[in-house]
């Protein structure tokens, strides 16, 4: 037996598909319900490890948790890491299998991956009764539907019925909803059920006469008004889109424990992956994080974080434009505590041989750590458990470099010298008592009068986040409504809307 399924597909990208996704997962296994998560093709340089090694979007792996299970490579089959402004590298079933210019990838890779799609889609339905996918950017990309694998393409070859989430802070959510629909073909028109508003502030009954028109112009029902939420956003798909001006979404804003704040300025280099690396430290009360990209902003940084990156090359070539290498070279010397984290690790060392990625050769880096790096042409995709500053510390690694350390104090894979730290692991400032004990550390060092508060759990605070994601769903979406949807697919005879795809 098949069990139920649904699309939520968006007007724009950032609708709000990934939350409403995770929103539905929570509220249908808060009713009992098994359910599993599944993005065809995500486009991300935000991923995590599963258990068996494979690399999947963070997104997945976080909606996996909303449904209260394991991650599989089975819920994002095609993961697309952007290397530039022409190329992704290609991650098929958690693994690398090669580079393709967006051309390339379009032009027919991608439509030759749609029978894996529609394989883990239908091993997924055959597993748990019901199957909540996410759809890439919106449906009515017309110049890409020929070969789209991940929107109508897969809702019409598995009979999904598609929901379209629309993002009414941004404006002219009508007039997205009406068009999204009116620019498919009758044959995916069929299949488009209705609509969800997502981000709404104020007084609902004033929205209602417009919904009525929309149902009164397309035929269909609109499903829920979601009102805006602050700090709900789980791991985002696309680090390039953080904003230098403010923080990590709405970091939490409890007083500090103890008598001092502490400032964290995380790098924002080219290609970031795995900015969500800093989040833990954003939930921590009194830590202040925000992105920096000009050197004269460390200066009242009391720890400086160089994030993962997919180019790490042409990072270490930004910060030297941008004046920042010199000022981490500085503060290395000074004592003044720096955390490179995987790519931001590799920078942080005295030399790069890169033939993989940049394919630049041998290259200087800060020379802060004692470190040779060689990219290798196989990915490192692990899920390692450790010890570090007397804690138990898990974390995720995601790397084609290889370290080869010749000198400094031990830090989980990598080293310490001084107030500089650099590992590959990903994730590892996710360990309550690890971070806690690191956080004093930099506190000590940066004469800070910071206390960690000794009962924050980051687990606990994600938990937390999905519940309040579920309760969105719960309390302002029709879910009688839903759950027909996801049981019995859309409603018979809803209306074409002209002028429909071109030909």
């Amino acid at each position: 037996m098949t069990g139920g399924g649904l699309l939520v597909a968006g007007t724009t990208s950032d609708a709000g598909k990934s939350v409403v996704t995770a929103g539905i997962c929570r509220w249908l296994v808060r009713q009992g319900v098994k359910v599993a998560p599944f993005k065809a093709q995500n486009m991300s340089l935000n991923s995590f490890v599963t258990r068996e090694g494979a690399e999947i979007g963070r997104a997945q792996a976080m909606q996996a948790q909303a449904c209260r299970i394991e991650p599989s490579a089975l819920m994002n089959p095609v993961l697309l890491k952007p290397g530039g402004e022409q190329s992704s590298q290609v991650v098929l079933m958690g693994k690398p299998v090669g580079e393709l210019s967006a051309r390339g990838y379009h032009g027919g890779r991608q439509q030759k991956l749609l029978g894996t799609v529609l394989d883990c889609l239908a091993e997924l339905r055959g597993t748990y009764d019901a199957v909540i996918c996410e759809g890439a950017g919106s449906p009515a990309e017309i110049n890409l539907r020929r070969t789209d694998i991940v929107n109508m393409g897969i809702a019409r070859n598995a009979r999904l019925p598609v929901l379209v989430v629309g993002d009414i802070d941004r404006g002219g959510v009508f007039a997205s909803f009406f068009g999204t629909v009116a620019l498919l073909s009758p044959e995916d028109q069929e299949l488009v059920a209705g609509f969800l508003v997502n981000k709404f502030r104020g007084d609902v009954s004033l929205l209602d006469p417009g919904l009525d028109m929309l149902h009164g112009l397309t035929g269909r029902y609109t499903y829920g008004v979601l009102p805006f939420r602050h700090g709900l956003g789980i791991d985002e798909e696309d680090g390039l889109r953080v904003s230098l001006r403010g923080t990590v979404r709405e970091s939490n804003v409890a007083p500090p424990v103890g008598e001092d704040v502490l400032r964290v300025a995380v790098c924002a280099i080219p290609l970031m992956s795995n900015f969500t690396d800093v989040d833990a430290l954003a939930a921590e009360p009194g830590v202040v994080v925000r992105f920096v990209d000009r050197p004269e902003e460390l200066a009242d940084a009391d720890l400086v974080v160089v994030p993962g990156t997919r180019g790490t090359v042409r990072a270490l070539e930004w910060l030297r434009e941008r004046g920042l290498a010199e000022a981490l070279v500085r503060r290395a010397a000074e004592q003044r505590p720096v955390l490179g984290i995987c790519g931001g690790f590799q920078v942080l060392g005295e030399r790069i041989e890169d033939e993989v990625e940049s394919r630049k050769g041998s290259v200087d880096g800060l020379g802060v750590l004692p470190v040779h790096v060689r990219f290798a042409r196989e990915k490192t995709l692990t899920r390692p458990v450790g010890e570090a500053l007397g804690e138990l510390v898990e974390g995720y690694e995601i790397h084609h470099g290889v370290a080869d350390i010749h000198g400094g104090e031990p830090f989980l894979d990598g080293c310490r010298v001084g107030q500089t730290w650099g590992t590959h692991w990903h994730g590892s400032l996710e360990s309550d008592g690890f971070r806690r004990a690191f956080l004093r550390e930099v506190a000590a060092a940066a004469g800070r009068r910071f206390v960690p508060a000794h009962d924050t759990s980051f687990a606990a605070l994600r938990e937390e986040q999905l519940d309040r994601l579920g309760d969105l769903i719960e309390q302002h979406a029709d879910t009688d409504a839903l759950w027909r949807l996801i049981e019995s697919g859309a409603p018979q005879g809803l209306p074409f809307i002209p002028p429909g795809a071109p030909a």
